[in-house]
């Protein structure tokens, strides 16, 4: 049995570490992609996961397949591809903010069958992001995916993960993103993408129109405020941890891979008796958890184990 199932991009963050002596950036070939972000991180901090996806036949691919084998996430899901590893090339500001310019390959050419069916119905949860949305057959067993969890009773977990450069428009990128909320359990958002998906940027409001359309457990990160949620119509904020912010690459999905990581050990079925106590407890160790990633450069690499967050104390609190 497996907690956590992710499907979607594996592939390499071109991440941008400083110049050299000519004024040449450099940059540091670091193992990315949210959906393979979110299952590195639950794995790191207890979780039992897997990950779905397509990587080339390059060495990028088996670098990659051998950095989710060394954190412990099952990749009998993963294939592989003529089509070369996909790469993001990530440009830090001074302040530790991101942009990307995606060259993709081999994620966007996973086939619906493809998709390990058996490995989401042995799974607690199925997560998945927006970017195996935007083009090939990646954005179809994506779906297929999502629906196929939904019928065996697996908990639906999205990140509408919003990159402006994948899509031809903003339009088309809400469209889709919005495609696959009816499957959807537990949904986590940036205070940028909130008003996208729901035309609003008021938290209270736009947490309130989507969980009108069903979704039962609505988290909203806000950077270093914390993170909002609304679960069975109550809301709350839980605040952030302070940090010297070095990159802020894979901190959402570290947020999300703890939040996931502690609601699977609740149970078979995790959100079943979940209180609003229990609840902001872990957000407090998943905000904990995202403030350790944004203080390193990276997103796999500066991911926290657990030994780590138990050495700032409360690892338990949840």
């Amino acid at each position: 049995m497996m907690d956590i199932t992710a499907i979607g991009e594996v592939l390499i963050d071109l991440t941008q570490t400083g110049v050299n002596e000519q004024k040449v950036p450099l940059f540091a070939a670091n193992p990315g992609g949210a959906p393979a972000n979110v299952a590195v991180a639950a794995a790191r901090l207890g979780a039992n996961t897997a990950f779905i996806g397509k990587v080339g036949q390059d060495g990028f691919g088996a670098y990659l397949t051998r950095v989710l084998e060394e954190n412990r996430v099952n990749v009998s899901g993963l294939r592989t591809d003529e089509a070369a590893t996909t790469m993001a090339v990530v440009a830090v500001s001074d302040t530790g903010e991101r942009s990307f310019r995606f060259v993709r390959g081999a994620d966007c050419n996973l086939k619906l069958e493809e998709v390990d069916t058996g490995l989401i119905a042995g799974s607690k949860v199925l997560h998945f992001g927006s970017v195996s949305l935007t083009a090939g057959d990646a954005r179809e067993a994506t779906l297929f995916a999502a629906q196929s969890a939904r019928e065996k009773g697996v908990l639906v977990s999205y990140d509408p993960n919003y990159r402006d450069a994948l899509w031809n428009s903003q339009e088309e990128a809400v469209e889709w993103m919005k495609k696959p909320l009816p499957l959807v359990d537990v949904l986590k958002l940036s205070d940028e993408e909130l008003p996208l998906i729901t035309g609003t940027n008021d938290p209270e409001e736009g947490t309130r129109l989507l969980e009108a359309q069903g979704i039962r457990l609505i988290l909203v990160t806000l950077g270093d405020k914390g993170s909002f949620y609304r679960w069975q119509g109550r809301t709350g904020l839980v605040p952030g941890v302070a940090t010297t912010v070095a990159d802020t690459n894979g901190a959402g999905d570290t947020f999300l891979g703890a939040v996931l990581s502690r609601l699977v050990a609740r149970g078979q079925k995790p959100l079943e008796g979940l209180t609003a106590p229990e609840l902001e407890a872990i957000l407090a160790f998943a905000n904990r958890a995202a403030s350790k990633t944004c203080s390193r450069s990276g997103a796999i690499p500066a991911m926290p184990t657990l030994a780590e967050l138990e050495e700032g104390g409360n690892a338990h609190e949840a």
